[in-house]
């Protein structure tokens, strides 16, 4: 068994002087508000990495649309070098 890096002995030495420090009246009060205290933690990690996420979907999201733009605008380039260049070598047959 390890629990954040400690083994079994550790987490029993630690627990025993928890229980000569506070007393067996107030040691599961303390149990309670670390649950309460590593819970809130545990959410508001959960949100952080929530807002993130969304954060760069949106990025994503306002990206796409210009990559389409840029791509409609770069395909119409290049028939437009491409009709260029026929025309081109239609003259240049003809006047040979």
């Amino acid at each position: 068994m390890n629990i954040f890096g400690v083994g079994l002995p550790e987490v029993t030495v630690i627990l025993i002087l928890a229980l000569l420090i506070f007393g067996p009246k107030k040691l599961p009060e303390l149990g309670k508000q670390l649950g309460k205290t590593l819970k809130s933690l545990k959410k508001a990690s959960n949100e952080f990495q929530n807002e993130i996420d969304q954060v760069m979907n949106e990025e994503d999201k306002e990206e796409s649309p210009k990559s389409i733009e840029s791509n409609k605008t770069n395909q119409i380039n290049q028939e437009k070098i491409d009709s260029e260049n026929k025309n081109f070598s239609n003259k240049e047959n003809s006047n040979n």
